[in-house]
């Protein structure tokens, strides 16, 4: 006697995986990343005026536009008569994109900062502390179990 079974494409679980739910598309497209590096969508205008002042400032800080042959499906919804003839433009944003060592390096440095600043805080507090009578506790925990009585 023989014994029908199914085939292994139809017992896979690829058959049996639920339909995804629908999405409203996105308002900028998410490009192809490419290894060591990270990508931003920068304002260069908004409501038709021109944001000289934030594009300078990301231009410093390190970031470079995009080139439509580095994305060439994201060239087709690019702005035509952009500032930026290499570049992606869509909306007032342009695409930039930065080596991954810089983000790094800037995450560490606004990490200082922020660390020094709530230091700040903690010292000019902890100033007007007088023993006999403490403003907060150490910044510790301590977990205790009962006796079960």
């Amino acid at each position: 006697m023989t014994e029908t079974r199914t085939t292994r494409e139809y017992a896979s679980r690829e058959r049996t995986k639920r339909p995804q739910t629908w999405q409203p598309a996105s308002g900028l497209p998410e490009p192809d990343k490419q290894p060591g590096y990270d990508y931003r969508w920068i304002r260069v205008s908004a409501s038709n005026q021109a944001d000289a002042k934030n594009v300078s400032s990301k231009f410093r800080e390190g970031w470079e536009p995009v080139r439509i042959e580095e994305q060439p499906e994201l060239g087709l919804i690019a702005d035509k008569g952009s500032r930026f003839q290499d570049g992606i433009e869509v909306g007032g944003l342009l695409l930039c994109k930065i080596p991954t060592d810089f983000m790094e390096q800037r995450r560490k440095y606004y990490s200082r900062i922020n660390q020094s600043q709530s230091d700040s805080v903690d010292n000019n507090f902890m100033r007007e502390q007088d023993p006999r009578m403490p403003l907060f506790s150490e910044r510790k925990s301590k977990t205790t179990f009962g006796t079960g009585r």
